[in-house]
Parts: C-alpha cells; sequence; structure tokens
C-alpha cells in the first residue's frame, strides 16, 4: 500500500496498517535513551508551538510598523503603546500589546524565496529547498528535509532524545496546508513516513469535533483489537523483511495510540470550561490554540498550529489586493488566539518550558501596490517569539526606515531552526541521515543565543 500523508483510510483491513499509518508516524520508540545536550542550553523546553500565518502577514502593518514613512509605505494602520515602554505595535493587536512585555521580536528575518511554496518550505523545515524558488513545489520525500517535529521525532526513537509522557511526539493541526499541492515542509520528508507528524484535518471550534482516528469502530472492542494484534505479530514474525519490520512498528505504535485514554483525553477540548473557550476566541483558530495548549498539557513535545483554511484564498494573508482589509479581517482572531495561548501557558506554570513561535513564510512589500495591496517580501520580515526562556520585551535585529531590508543582525530561518533544537537541549550541527546514508545537519545556522535570559 502507498502511504500518502493526507490520504484518509478506513479502519477496515486492520492487517494491511494502512489506516493506522499515519497514526504511528510520529510515535517514539521504547527508549529514553540519552539526549543530544548542548551544553550551553540553559534549562532546555519540554515543548514547543509552532504557528504558521500562511500567506505572509504584513510586518509593516503588525509589528514593525513605519509610522514616519510616507504614506505609501506606513499604510493605514495606526499605532498603539503598549506595556513596555517606547514599544508600539498596531492598532488592531490590543490585546497582544498588553502582554509585550513576554514577547521577543526579531525583525530582520530574510530568505531568497519569493513564492508561496519554496518559502514555506525553508520556513518549516529550516533549509533551502533543493527545487530552488518555484511557484509549485510538490513534496519530495526523497529530497525534502524534515519538519522540526518530524526530526524530534526521529531522535525520539533513535533514543536521542527524551520520550515523551504521551506516545505522542509531533501533531499538526487543524489541516494540512496546501497551495495547488500540499506545502512542503510539512513532513518528515527523507526521514520517512513514519515519523510524519499525527495530522488533524477537522476543525476544533467544530461542537461536534473529534479526532476520528483515535476512536475505534463501533464493531470492534478493545479485547477484539488485541486479537487482533496478536494475530497480525503471527503472521510477520517469520518475515524478516524491512518493509515487514516497518509496518510491525506502526503496528504496535498505533495499537499503543489506540489504546491510550490519556491520548484521547488530550484531544478532548469540549472538556474545557466555557470561559477558557471564550477566552481563546469560537473560531477556528482560538480553538486550535486552546488544543495547543491542552497537548502541551499533556506532554507533547511540537505541536504545528497552521492558520490557513484548506481552501479559499481570502482564508490567508497573501494580501495583494485590498491589504488592509484583509488584514483587519485576519487580524482580532490572531491577536485573540495568540494572547489567549501565551497568558494561559503563563498561569499554568508551562510557559517557561514552552517555546511559542508565531510567523509567516514571508513578509509583505514595503510599497503598497496599485491594488492597495502589498505584495511577497522575503527580504525582511518579522517572527515573534514568547515563553521558553525569552528576554520578555527584547528585540533582535532592525529593518531600514522603510523595513525593506535588515539594517543589523539578519536572520535566516537556518539561524531559528538552530534557536528551535538549541531550546530542546539538542546540539544544532548533529547529523541525520537520508535513506542513501547521506548526513545532513539539524540545522545549518547558528541559534540566537541574546534572546534568552541566562544564555
Amino acid at each position: 500500500m502507498t502511504y500518502h500523508p493526507t490520504q484518509t483510510y478506513h479502519r477496515r483491513g486492520f492487517l494491511q496498517l494502512g489506516a493506522y499509518s499515519a497514526l504511528a508516524a510520529t510515535l517514539n520508540g521504547t527508549r529514553a535513551g540519552r539526549s543530544l545536550a548542548a551544553a550551553d542550553a540553559p534549562n532546555r523546553i519540554q515543548s514547543c508551538i509552532l504557528v504558521m500565518h500562511y500567506g505572509g502577514p504584513s510586518h509593516l502593518d503588525t509589528w514593525d510598523m513605519k509610522p514616519r514613512a510616507p504614506a505609501e509605505i506606513r499604510g493605514e494602520f495606526k499605532p498603539i503603546a503598549t506595556n513596555v515602554p517606547g514599544r508600539f505595535v498596531c492598532e488592531h493587536l490590543p490585546r497582544m500589546a498588553r502582554i509585550v512585555d513576554q514577547v521577543a521580536l526579531i525583525r530582520s528575518m530574510h530568505h531568497p524565496m519569493t513564492n508561496h511554496n519554496s518559502a514555506m518550505y525553508e520556513a518549516l523545515a529550516g533549509r533551502l529547498p533543493e527545487g530552488g524558488d518555484i511557484d509549485v513545489l510538490p513534496a519530495d520525500r526523497a529530497r525534502d528535509g524534515p519538519s522540526y517535529g518530524s526530526a524530534i521525532s526521529y531522535l525520539a526513537e533513535k533514543g536521542e532524545f527524551p520520550r515523551p509522557q504521551l506516545p505522542l511526539t509531533h501533531v499538526a493541526l487543524p489541516h494540512v496546508m496546501h497551495n495547488v499541492v500540499d506545502l512542503a515542509g510539512q513532513t518528515a520528508g527523507f526521514l520517512g513516513s513514519r515519523y510524519d507528524p499525527l495530522q488533524l484535518t477537522s476543525d476544533p471550534n467544530d461542537p461536534n469535533f473529534r479526532v476520528d482516528a483515535l476512536e475505534l469502530p463501533d464493531h470492534i472492542s478493545p479485547e477484539r483489537l488485541t486479537a487482533r494484534k496478536g494475530l497480525l505479530s503471527r503472521m510477520q514474525s517469520s518475515d524478516a523483511a524491512q518493509d515487514s519490520r516497518v509496518m510491525r512498528a506502526y503496528g504496535d505504535r498505533a495499537y499503543e495510540l489506540l489504546q491510550s485514554p490519556a491520548v484521547r483525553q488530550a484531544f478532548d477540548i469540549h472538556i474545557e470550561p466555557d470561559l477558557v473557550r471564550d477566552r481563546y476566541g469560537r473560531h477556528k483558530f482560538g480553538q486550535s490554540m486552546l488544543l495547543a495548549r491542552r497537548l502541551v498539557e499533556s506532554g507533547v513535545p511540537f505541536i504545528n498550529v497552521n492558520d490557513k483554511q484548506y481552501n479559499g484564498q481570502r482564508a490567508n494573508w497573501d494580501s495583494h489586493t485590498s491589504n488592509f482589509p484583509r488584514h483587519q479581517e485576519l487580524l482580532p482572531a490572531m491577536d485573540q488566539g495568540l494572547s489567549a495561548l501565551i497568558e494561559d501557558l503563563d498561569q499554568r506554570g508551562l510557559l517557561e518550558s514552552t517555546l511559542v513561535i508565531s510567523m509567516g513564510e514571508f513578509g509583505r512589500s514595503p510599497k503598497i501596490n496599485g491594488n492597495a495591496g502589498r505584495d511577497h517580501w522575503p527580504q525582511c520580515y518579522h517572527v515573534l517569539l514568547s515563553g521558553g526562556g525569552v528576554e520578555g520585551g527584547s528585540m533582535f535585529g532592525s529593518s531600514d526606515r522603510i523595513g525593506a531590508f535588515p539594517e543589523e543582525n539578519p536572520v535566516a530561518p537556518g539561524d531559528l531552526a538552530a534557536t528551535l533544537f538549541w531550546r530542546f537541549g539538542i546540539d544544532p550541527s548533529h547529523e541525520i541521515h537520508d535513506a542513501f546514508g547521506r548526513p545532513f545537519r539539524l540545522a545549518t545556522g547558528q541559534p540566537l543565543k541574546s534572546l534568552f535570559a541566562g544564555a
């Protein structure tokens, strides 16, 4: 059976294990193993939530405003004061303005990828795509580097990263990001499909939200599942082929997931009080952020939250036309959901051990175009960090007077990748290998240590 990470399978045909490959892909192995500890990583984090705002929010209209620039640059939005003296943000981020002292801002991100698909791959994998800067960059198992969470799943199975509390290492929600094709950078790439995330494809704001893949069908009892697992094990015991070993591992891990009440409880967003759900916002983005918090609380190391509808061009940040109405429509949900996540993690004592990253694949052009929009702009954009030991209220790097290019301390996606792994206590220079045994560094850049307290 050919596995595709976004394909939906029926549960019948359990002996083929196809229905459970996607589930099993993110489980780590049975060994706790040693940590690839970077000796100078203070108080390593336990979890990371990476929030990806597909389409590229405008840095000039959110976190790096230029109120003194000409009108064709500064745009329509007004800056407002924050709880950090001298710091200002967009008027449509009032909730975030109250917690800027818990946020660090990188204002000098840049890379050469001008198209969504290639830029998204670089942002999510931290490396340049071998196919170059092309408009449609389909995922390529043989060549693509792994997503960050998939790399951690791989290290966990190798015994080189501590086993999480749940039999689950990496979750992506609430949908696969798609632009003509499923975007590269969302899977384990050359590490193999067994390290793909557990991918959710339903809306946590739906009153009937559930993760069907974690539920046994009515006609299969837990006892019957155990019997089927035993039968499968006996059938495979005489087959030492690599494919058989891999599928056996899928089956064992899928069984562990299906038998875990703690996993099902982690995804049961319906048990959250109405006040908490209202605080995050009764919309897809807000409830996705709440679900991410539940997964952190349950011990899942890496969660991707994809802020893009599967279909519908107006449901993302790609504002070539009507930039300001588009941002005015999308900013309130981001403001509510992101601020609630940071505050909630803090109140629960989880913010220090959880790194929250909020970013797009690039920014928007400084000059407003003839359609009142801003175009793709990877030459300079922003990334927001919170928790994980960051120095709240700090900034790294700066853009020039119109937000066109980095002025100080330029940062590449590889540097952000190195920072992320370093905060997990993993040496960014550690080598991983593709199916041909070729070595690759986990991250090509250097950690931004000055952003973190005590580093």
